[in-house]
């Protein structure tokens, strides 16, 4: 599908900051300091978009979500873009924001950068001058009302005087025909930037302490201070957030943006960077995560799935403040393809595999950032910095908690989802097997209520591993799976040997678990525990005690209460930024 090209005229507001053949740095450039105040001054008197909240709750997508289009602003790195436009345009349609589309087109065809792409089918141009490659940034966040309505685009106020930048937002949205909303106008102005920013689909976001800097009172672009409460207030009424966690900026990310170090990977899945003991950011980072699993938990109320993944060094072994930001977890999801910064084969085999096993079934496609034709890691950017999706405008939203590995062979193995379309639901169904080479089986799933549905797996022996994804059927026959790359992709767990504990590498460790079988107390010893969270499960997978906000202490020993719990068997799971570790529990 093509769109025809948007002819805008000037885009200017202040003017033009630099020559923009070479487009401006990720960072703000000296130059650009003295622009700071007049930027300011003309964002406020801006009547672009809606500057009103939105007269609905607001549902602000996550990124896993299935998207409709991916924009990239086409300025500098050529061979990156042209790579992210041949991998993306399998998946969607790719939207190039530039002022020039023959140049753009030529380059798509030529002979460079592996070659011409065989057509330009699902590419679209968006005709408007740009200052940057980093439309991450400054381009627009998506909202949905009523969970899974009407699509609207949401713009903040970008901390770059980039005043070509700041109106391609506006372009991309006339373009696409969706309605977009602005908060530039006090007392709801809001600075905050893309690559800052990640969401789960239901309400909670993270980002960094940044946010709150840029809007306090030492913000060079906010229009007025505000407390973090208020810009808390901001995030609900504007997108939604109602848990919104914000960690400390790290001292060697000059950007402070959380997308150079951690990525959301579904609902309850955080994909985090990991430097070498006492290295670089590694302190800050992981004091970062062991604040998190202590003291928060997923839409689902138990502990992050943490998957660590290793930040690479320079070829000279160093990381930054002495090398560039190497990273893996600046990549991108594109529906059923994640787009992924890569860097020397040695460090590239171990992240590209960490991948593949935590997206079974995505399309992985690594691409080079690090090269001295197009090393843009070098300017504190990646594949997410310079892209940003447009979500579907009618999304069938899918929820489930994947299950837990269980020791009970002799219950079925309940799976319930969330489901919505704004048409409604009607038909879900679950398919499960062990075996992914063999037909699946299907069950068709009850509608229990609240959006609801529920089916079950029947028992297995211990040491089966079961995979199993659900698939969503809207009245309007809009048909969606989940994970979105089913069949091909799916959620897995394993029925254990119940005289087997299992341990993730380098996770905490249960050294020794007494009495168990218990009656009341439990008393845990633990290994390389630092800032682990406890809970317990029971025979179904779900968490029946949470010892949430209680630090492990440093002596790694634990005296639980567990006296409420009915008699029975149960899996207790400690779970750390560094992975977890389960003990079958016995309670008399």
């Amino acid at each position: 599908m093509k769109r025809a090209a948007l002819s805008l005229g000037t885009l200017l507001l202040v003017p033009c900051l630099m020559a923009q053949d070479h487009g401006l740095p990720h960072t703000l450039a000296p130059s650009e300091v003295p622009l700071i105040p007049a930027y300011r001054e003309s964002r406020a008197g801006l009547d672009r978009g809606i500057t009103t909240p939105p007269d609905f709750a607001p549902r602000t997508m996550a990124e896993w979500e299935e998207v409709q289009a991916l924009t990239i602003a086409w300025i500098s790195y050529p061979s990156i873009l042209k790579q992210i436009v041949a991998a993306a345009k399998t998946e969607c349609e790719v939207v190039i924001v530039c002022p020039d589309q023959n140049e753009v087109t030529d380059y798509l065809m030529g002979n460079n950068a592996g070659g011409p792409l065989p057509d330009l089918d699902n590419i679209s141009f968006v005709h408007a001058d740009i200052n940057s490659v980093w439309i991450r940034d400054y381009g627009a966040e998506c909202i949905y009302a009523d969970q899974v309505d009407s699509l609207y685009l949401l713009d903040w106020i970008y901390n770059r005087p980039r005043p070509d930048d700041d109106a391609s937002a506006d372009a991309v949205a006339n373009a696409l025909g969706i309605g977009i909303y602005s908060t530039s106008q006090a007392p709801n102005d809001l600075v905050h930037t893309g690559g800052n920013f990640m969401a789960d689909g239901f309400g909670t976001a993270f980002s960094s302490n940044l946010v709150i800097d840029e809007n306090g009172a030492n913000g060079e672009f906010n229009q007025t201070v505000k407390t973090p409460a208020q810009v808390d207030a901001l995030m609900q009424t504007w997108m939604g957030i109602s848990n919104y966690i914000r960690m400390e900026t790290l001292p060697y990310d000059g950007i402070h943006h959380i997308d150079m170090h951690m990525k959301l990977l579904d609902e309850e899945t955080l994909l985090v960077g990991e430097f070498p003991q006492g290295e670089s950011d590694g302190p800050q980072l992981d004091e970062n995560m062991g604040i998190i699993m202590a003291n928060e938990t997923s839409v689902f109320g138990d502990p992050y799935r943490v998957i660590r993944i290793p930040m690479p060094p320079s070829t000279g072994g160093e990381w930054a403040p002495d090398a560039s930001y190497r990273t893996y977890a600046n990549n991108l999801f594109v529906n059923g393809t994640v787009i992924v910064p890569t860097y020397r084969t040695e460090y590239d085999t171990t992240a590209l595999r960490i991948l593949h096993e935590a997206l079974p079934g995505y399309r992985i496609v690594g691409i080079d950032c690090d090269n001295s034709g197009s090393n843009i890691i070098s300017a504190s950017g990646a594949i997410h910095c310079i892209t940003k999706g447009i979500g579907v405008n009618d999304p069938l939203l899918i929820k489930h908690q994947r299950l837990h590995d269980t020791y009970d062979t002799q219950n079925p193995y309940e799976v319930t989802a969330w489901m919505r379309h704004k048409t409604g639901i009607a038909a879900a169904n679950l398919f499960w097997t062990t075996d992914t080479t063999q037909t699946w089986n299907q069950v068709a799933m009850t509608d229990i209520g609240d959006n609801d549905h529920s089916a079950a797996i029947p028992a297995q022996p211990a040491g089966t591993t079961v995979y199993y994804y659900v698939q969503g059927i809207a009245v309007s026959g809009k048909t969606q799976v989940r994970p979105i790359v089913a069949p091909d992709g799916w959620w897995s767990f394993r029925v254990l040997d119940a005289n087997t504990a299992v341990v993730e590498a380098q996770g905490p460790a249960i050294a020794d678990l007494f009495p168990n079988p218990c009656t009341s107390h439990v008393s845990l010893k633990l290994e390389n525990s630092a800032g682990a969270l406890v809970s317990i499960l029971d025979v179904t997978g779900r968490t029946v005690l949470s010892y949430k906000g209680t630090r492990v202490p440093n002596e790694g020993r634990l005296l639980l209460d567990v006296s409420m719990l009915p008699t029975g068997t149960y899996a207790l799971t400690v779970a750390s930024s560094k992975g977890t570790a389960t003990r079958k529990l016995m309670k008399h």
